[in-house]
């Protein structure tokens, strides 16, 4: 397991991210330990996570992947080793996020009572990144599209300033070391590298979706993070279970995601099962895994620091891990780049 630099941090994490948001839902709290074990035996020091998980989002799961990862680190120790990221949501109607039901938003009252959750359930006293899950403008999200950028009044948006002054005093406090933000576009990075010049803490991190079938980062934000030092952490490298070809026509195996929750609209769309079919048949050709393929694709771009994994069993944490050992050649990735032409990004 390679590690690398995140951002400017003097943070280094390894190029493959626990994620963990089966944790509490799909995953018991057993089942959570055995995985952050294999994963912390084989190298990972990185673990992502969030006030809102487990996924899907309710009320009687609110919290509990943190929970779950908290008695893990109680239970194993070695906390200084190890890199634990979470999230405060964004815009939220949800009424279960905050007290009496308030609207969430990233302002920092609210900030600071997520925060505050956060450590309790993970049983820590700082977190090594602390992340905005979401903006608080309206903008597409999850793979929404564009539609929503018909009004970008800023009449009703938490100002970022007061957003990373809020993170700022967090960092002050010793309660965060660092901070990232996630789902977010090119102008609101643009916009929190231009706060943090006023003395205020610079974006570490952005946590956006990248997989073969939704390139999209690589048209603007890409080079950006290059340029500025913002490690990108890629979430949804196998498009939330997509990529592994369980979906194709239509199937839905029993106990996978989208047949339990119906929640996959982002890659249901048009083009995604012949684009997925065009990377399984290269697969094929090559010899090799279409889960590894997939994985180490992500992993290996220039601009991604660390590739977030997430699996429901160890068995399949086994094989996601072995795409460590799959070197992404000029050559495979001119073949993978010959069917991104043909089927660009159908699941942005």
């Amino acid at each position: 397991m390679k590690h690398r630099k995140l951002g400017r941090t003097g943070l280094q994490v390894s190029e493959i991210c626990l994620g963990t948001m089966t944790f509490g839902q799909q995953n018991t709290e057993a089942e959570g330990h055995a995985q952050l074990d294999m994963a912390l035996d084989q190298g990972i020091n990185f673990i992502d996570t969030a006030e809102l998980y487990s996924i899907p989002p309710r009320a009687e799961t609110y919290g509990a992947t943190e929970t779950i990862v908290g008695s893990w680190l109680k239970a194993r120790g070695g906390r200084d080793k190890l890199v634990i990221a979470s999230k405060v949501v964004g815009r939220s109607s949800s009424p279960w996020f905050r007290p009496g039901g308030e609207e969430a938003r990233l302002t920092p009252k609210q900030i600071h009572y997520a925060v505050e959750g956060s450590l309790r359930r993970l049983q820590t006293d700082y977190l090594d990144i602390y992340q905005l899950h979401w903006p608080d403008r309206k903008i597409g999200l999850f793979g929404e599209g564009g539609t929503t950028f018909r009004d970008v009044s800023a009449a009703n948006e938490v100002p970022i300033a007061e957003t990373l002054g809020a993170l700022g005093d967090l960092v002050a406090q010793g309660k965060i070391r660092h901070v990232g933000v996630s789902n977010e576009t090119a102008w609101g990075v643009s916009q929190f590298l231009a706060a943090s010049q006023n003395g205020l803490p610079r974006l570490a991190s952005i946590q956006n979706a990248y997989n073969l079938i939704n390139r999209t980062f690589e048209i603007g934000l890409a080079e950006m993070c290059l340029r500025e030092d913002v490690g990108l952490l890629a979430y949804s490298p196998l498009a939330q279970g997509y990529l592994t070809g369980k979906y194709l026509n239509g199937a839905r195996p029993a106990g996978a995601r989208t047949t339990l929750f119906n929640r996959g609209q982002r890659y249901e769309k048009p083009g995604v099962d012949v684009a997925i079919e065009a990377y399984h048949a290269l697969a094929r050709e090559e010899g090799l895994d279409p889960v590894q393929l997939a994985v180490a694709f992500v992993t290996s771009r220039p601009f991604v620091t660390s590739n977030i994994i997430g699996a429901t069993s160890t068995d399949q944490l086994q094989t996601i891990l072995g795409s460590t050992r799959l070197q992404i050649t000029p050559e495979l990735e001119a073949k993978i780049n010959a069917i991104h032409q043909v089927h660009s990004n159908p699941a942005p």
